[in-house]
């Protein structure tokens, strides 16, 4: 396999991850629990993670982040050209490992999210920000 296939099938994987770890549509902050267990989002060593977060809409519209956001060079990520909803999911018991990851769910809205961008397309999830409208 040439480099640039290495590079290019290296690429699929991360957006493939975090298009799992963070993108659903249809996630509803109580079921934080049932949605990082089916998805099997854990850290490298089985240990839960300590918050992970899943924006709210289509993958097309997150992946129009790296295309149409805007390079913070501060954060040194993209930060999303419109406001999302996100969930929040943020472990309740400290240093446990799966399957006993518990979390406690926060739907946030107004949310511009930063990401790091490789070849045009989402691949680590950094923060969401909150936007005061005023």
């Amino acid at each position: 396999m040439g480099v640039i296939m290495r590079i290019l099938f290296i690429c699929l994987l991360l957006v493939g991850k975090f298009r799992r770890q963070h993108i659903d549509a249809s996630m509803k902050a109580k079921d934080c629990d049932k949605v990082m267990k089916s998805k099997q989002i854990y850290n490298l060593d089985s240990s839960c993670k300590d918050t992970n977060t899943f924006i709210l809409d289509n993958p097309t519209e997150v992946k129009n982040i790296c295309v149409e956001g805007k390079f913070d060079e501060k954060l040194q990520m993209t930060k999303s050209h419109k406001k999302f909803t996100v969930v929040k999911c943020v472990l309740k018991n400290e240093g446990t490992r799966k399957p006993r990851c518990q979390y406690d769910g926060n739907r946030l809205t107004n949310r511009y999210v930063a990401v790091a961008c490789e070849d045009k397309l989402p691949v680590h999830f950094a923060r969401d920000i909150l936007v005061l409208d005023g």
